[in-house]
């Protein structure tokens, strides 16, 4: 069964990125560039891991986890938030809101996969 990624980040780099580093793994990643589209498209369809930036224009990542943790399906998949924000506070204000991990950028691909791999254990 293939696993279902769901990737926020308002930087198309990063999300081609990681759409690159997970696809040939057998990952099916879906985008989302903010986070109301990423609360949509969570609503519609089950994702086993979401990857989620802080710093997004419209509602930024604390607010985008906080909601969708409030969603039935989304209470305990794992959340892993990626972001340059790495300071103390802002890790306590990620894993306040919901988030499982919160992972500064630039993160080593290998990393990154093998956090994925955890997550969905």
């Amino acid at each position: 069964m293939t696993q279902n990624i769901l990737v926020v980040d308002d930087d198309e780099l990063v999300l081609l990125a990681i759409q690159e580093l997970l696809t040939p793994l057998g990952f099916s990643v879906t985008l989302a560039s903010n986070g109301p589209d990423a609360l949509r498209k969570a609503a519609n369809r089950r994702f086993e891991v979401v990857i989620l930036d802080v710093i997004m224009p419209e509602m930024d990542g604390f607010e985008v986890c906080r909601r969708m943790r409030q969603l039935e399906a989304y209470q305990e998949t794992p959340i892993l938030m990626l972001t340059a924000k790495s300071g103390e506070e802002d890790k306590q204000r990620g894993m306040e809101a919901g988030a499982n991990l919160y992972l500064p950028k630039p993160i080593a691909p290998k990393r990154l996969i093998a956090l994925v791999e955890e997550a969905l254990k």
